[in-house]
């Protein structure tokens, strides 16, 4: 489970006398993620998330994060709200970690994903891309491309352990994405405003089919909109063998296009958006498996599911995007 941080129950009945959210019922750690420590808070009065953010989470970050979900629900984007204590704070510290709590949204992750849910997803996407427009201030992407060449290098002597090979082949991409990518050289930059760069079937509630809540804005930046699509087509467009499935990129593209239309510019970088964004997966999943805790209780991601999306885009490099 993603639970790096205990929560005595003690502790937490002190940290909820903060709110007028009832007194705690139940609280049990939530096996999703690897950034946090979640865990689902039922109280007398309601159920809620409440999230301790660990050491990687640069807390002068956190009001950002929490400040566009604010925004984004507040315009209608179903999202989690953060919840303000009794003196109008969503953040605070708990367990020596600074703390959230946001409301619970109804549905759950998807298992199986289907053309139409791919549609819906590209669709909401589009939205939030939209609602963002108003909330000027910006986040750099921290996971963007200025750090990938770094990540590589520290998972050098041991990325191997994974498959022979293996630090070799994502260098190799990595020197033909980078001098490609838009606003560097002679490439155009592209729209651009606040993405959510983690949207992963995990981050996707659905209720009787139709999409229900987006969550986990923890990655959310200040990038180009394409790369946000670019992203979500890596994490719904594949199926279970790692395989391109094009019908639910096209559903995923089209849908969003009929939200916001992509620019020519758009189109012509997507193919190289979208190798970015499997080298950017496959090198922090190989960072996490070579780097977490023996001890932390914490799924691990395998790196090679998203080797296998890095090349399949790679091979398409220099050409449309396969959909």
């Amino acid at each position: 489970m993603a639970v790096y941080t205990e929560v005595p129950e003690d502790a937490l009945a002190a940290f909820l006398e903060g709110y007028d959210i009832g007194r705690p019922v139940a609280c049990h750690g939530i096996a999703e993620g690897v950034e946090n420590s979640n865990f689902l808070l039922k109280t007398t009065e309601a159920t809620f998330i409440l999230t301790l953010y660990e050491r990687r989470v640069n807390p002068e970050e956190l009001p950002w994060f929490l400040g566009l979900m604010q925004y984004l629900a507040s315009r209608g984007l179903s999202c989690p709200l953060p919840v303000a204590d009794r003196e109008g704070r969503t953040l605070r510290e708990l367990c020596g970690r600074p703390a959230a709590i946001t409301t619970f949204l109804p549905g759950k992750g998807v298992a199986a994903v289907d053309v139409d849910m791919c549609a819906q997803v590209g669709a909401a996407m589009a939205r939030l891309h939209l609602l963002g427009e108003g909330f000027v201030a910006e986040r750099p992407n921290s996971m963007g491309p200025q750090v990938w060449t770094g990540l590589l290098e520290s998972c050098r002597a041991r990325g191997d352990e994974l498959r022979p090979g293996l630090v070799r082949d994502i260098g190799a991409v990595l020197a033909r994405v980078l001098p490609a990518w838009p606003g560097t050289g002679n490439n155009p930059s592209l729209p651009r405003g606040q993405i959510h760069a983690d949207l992963f079937p995990d981050n996707v509630f659905f209720r009787d089919g139709a999409l229900s809540g987006i969550i986990d804005f923890y990655f959310a930046c200040t990038d180009w909109y394409a790369y946000d699509l670019a992203i979500t087509i890596n994490a719904w467009c594949f199926d279970a063998t790692h395989r391109f499935v094009p019908a639910r990129a096209a559903a995923m593209i089209a849908a969003y296009r009929h939200v916001r239309p992509l620019e020519a510019a758009e189109d012509l970088a997507l193919t190289t958006l979208a190798t970015g964004a499997a080298i950017r997966f496959t090198l922090t999943r190989l960072y996490d498996w070579i780097n977490t805790p023996p001890d932390a209780l914490v799924t691990r991601k395998n790196p090679l599911d998203y080797l296998a999306r890095m090349e399949f885009f790679a091979a398409h490099l220099g050409q449309e995007f396969p959909a």
